[in-house]
């Protein structure tokens, strides 16, 4: 019996990542303290060289490597390449607020990275355990990230939390993968759903390892009711942390899911159709209502990220490729917004001072016109005002659950959407109509200038011209079914 070697061209980009990271935490050790930008820069460098590598393998073809393991199509390649330009902007966004709070360290960057691999492998998983695999990389690295503040009993708390109920979620999903396997006999993406399709004597079995699969990716999408580590994490995390775990992290969430879902078990679409519904409703309510009562901007945004996967999930109900370039479409759409809220609240943080109220808010119109402008364009698309790119991505799932026969859950959406926009429009109200609770300048660096600036008019531009956006989700969405 001969051994085939594996072709390693598909995973290069995930090969070059890993070495990097050694790479990395070797240079840190070697550089001195006030030499850490090396760090952050070689960091940066292995995002462009990730992204180089993705680019460079680009194609319509969906190839299979290590024994069916992984898979490289068009969807994996358009999810990647999004999560490398989300990771670096967090990278600039957050350097001078780690670097204030002596948190500008090999650790910070080295879990960066190996939470960046976990997203990649579950990005390009076609086999429960390496989507595993990528789950718990991607998880453990947050954890230990949320903690990275041992000082700071808030951040342990959080990490506590996160750990403890991460944990549970990750049994949740082991257990119904199990029940999967026992239903069909395999544990391969495209296997069990050939089985499923030839119909398989277990449907009861089939039944209940949906549920717990669902549960699971419910945990990492912060739906409701599986969204009681969002608050906590969201405020006791640095901001820096929270930014990360609030953007990224949802590319990977979406590959997990259209992997999962879509490619394992969409034959099952009436029977998790349901439970779709049910958490996008609960999602919806919960985040838009529980936000209101919130004075604390880190956790209202973190019921906002609640009522935002509810959104989504009406992408997926739907159960047609349309639905999923929606759901794409909206995710692109809601890391956008969340790199430019959380950007604006660190821009607004000082050495010894953390911007986590609403009430940090207050006269920005007075203090700096322009960013007052921006977060006025972010907090416009958070509601789903046009003709902000938020306005867009609401409109275009709500159109794919209407084709679908869900116009009930349309009208619902649209109500909860009313409720949210109260929570939003505080914020402009406390920038343009309070008087300012302090005088100190905004000085941030050039180039966090020259990316908050693009990445507020991007929110403004993609409203207005959505098309190419759009045909870009749905292209990478036909080329993987």
């Amino acid at each position: 019996m001969s051994f085939m070697p594996p072709d390693f061209a598909p995973a290069s980009s995930e090969i070059f990542m890993l070495i990097m990271v050694c790479v990395v935490m070797l240079a840190d050790l070697t550089v001195g303290q006030n030499r850490r930008y090396v760090t952050y820069l070689l960091t940066q460098a292995t995002l462009f060289g990730c992204a180089v590598l993705t680019f460079s393998s680009f194609s319509n073809e969906v190839v299979l490597t290590f024994s069916g393991m992984f898979v490289d199509d068009t969807l994996a390649d358009t999810l990647k390449l999004m999560t490398y330009g989300t990771v670096s902007a967090v990278l600039i966004y957050s350097h001078t607020y780690i670097t204030d709070r002596g948190m500008l360290r090999g650790e910070f960057f080295s879990l960066i990275l190996f939470a960046t691999l976990g997203m990649m492998v579950m990005i390009s998983a076609s086999h429960f355990l390496t989507l595993y695999l990528g789950l718990e990389i991607l998880s453990l690295s947050l954890y230990a990230l949320v903690a990275l503040r041992r000082d700071s009993a808030a951040s342990t708390e959080a990490a506590m939390k996160f750990f403890v109920l991460g944990a549970l979620a990750s049994g949740f999903l082991l257990y119904g993968m199990s029940m999967i396997y026992g239903a069909t006999g395999s544990l391969q993406v495209t296997e069990v759903a050939k089985a499923i399709q030839n119909g398989v004597n277990a449907k009861e079995v089939l039944v209940v390892g949906l549920v717990f699969i669902v549960a699971g990716i419910s945990f990492k999408l912060s739906a409701a009711p599986f969204h009681m580590w969002a608050p906590d994490v969201y405020q006791g995390a640095p901001t820096a942390v929270t930014l990360f775990i609030g953007s990224a992290p949802k590319f990977a969430a979406f590959g997990f899911v259209m992997r999962l879902l879509i490619e394992g078990l969409e034959q099952m679409a009436s029977d998790w159709q349901g439970m779709l519904v049910i958490l996008a409703v609960m999602s919806m309510a919960i985040g838009n209502i529980a936000a209101i009562a919130q004075t604390n901007i880190k956790r209202m945004l973190a019921y906002s990220t609640i009522s935002h996967m509810g959104f989504l999930l009406l992408g997926f109900i739907s159960a047609d490729a349309n639905g999923y370039s929606s759901a794409l479409f909206y995710v692109i759409a809601y890391v956008l917004m969340t790199l430019g809220t959380f950007a604006m609240i660190m821009l607004l943080c000082r050495n010894g001072f953390e911007a986590e109220n609403i009430s940090d808010f207050k006269g920005l119109s007075k203090r700096n016109a322009w960013y007052a402008f921006i977060t006025l364009l972010l907090m416009f698309s958070l509601a789903g005002i046009p003709p902000m790119i938020g306005f867009y991505g609401k409109l275009a799932v709500l159109q794919a659950v209407v084709n679908a026969g869900f116009v009930w859950l349309a009208v619902v959406a649209v109500l909860f959407s009313l409720i949210g926009a109260f929570y939003y429009l505080r914020i402009i109200k406390f920038m343009y109509f309070d008087e300012p609770e302090t005088n100190e300048p905004i000085l941030p660096n050039n180039d966090v200038k020259i990316l908050l600036g693009a990445n507020g008019l991007a929110i403004l531009i993609l409203g207005i011209f959505p098309q190419a956006l759009m045909g870009i989700s749905l292209y990478a969405i036909q080329n993987s079914m």
